[in-house]
């Protein structure tokens, strides 16, 4: 039964190595933007997480985003194509949303890891850096 979960791990492991490996082959344009969002989005979270001038209810918005990112259990399922991770980004998608209210734009743009105009697009234009 051990020698199972090891395989069914490992197949798992394997899977996610080969889907980072695809995403970073993406040319340039929307389906890159979409693969490199979700992961950051969780490297935001933590980022605003450990940041002082966010104040605590907008770390515990995009805590329960991240948290709802990372588990297993999800409104609408994974496995699905192409609605499967919508549940996943709706929710990020909000609390991101809810926590530019409360934080000022440049330390939302200084946690942000991937491209600006991504999280620009997100949050709308006003009040963005150049």
């Amino acid at each position: 039964m051990i020698r199972w979960l090891l395989i069914g791990v490992a197949v798992l492991v394997a899977s996610w190595a080969l889907l980072v490996v695809l995403a970073r082959r993406l040319p340039p344009g929307v389906l890159k933007d979409l693969a490199a969002f979700l992961p950051a989005c969780v490297t935001v979270a933590r980022r605003l997480r450990r940041d002082p001038r966010v104040p605590r209810r907008a770390k515990a918005a995009v805590g329960f985003a991240a948290l709802w990112v990372l588990s297993p259990i999800d409104l609408v399922p994974e496995f699905l194509p192409v609605i499967g991770p919508l549940d996943d980004v709706v929710v990020v998608a909000l609390a991101l949303r809810y926590a530019a209210r409360q934080v000022p734009r440049d330390v939302l743009f200084e946690a942000w890891p991937a491209e600006p105009r991504l999280l620009e697009r997100l949050l709308g234009t006003k009040g963005a850096p150049t």
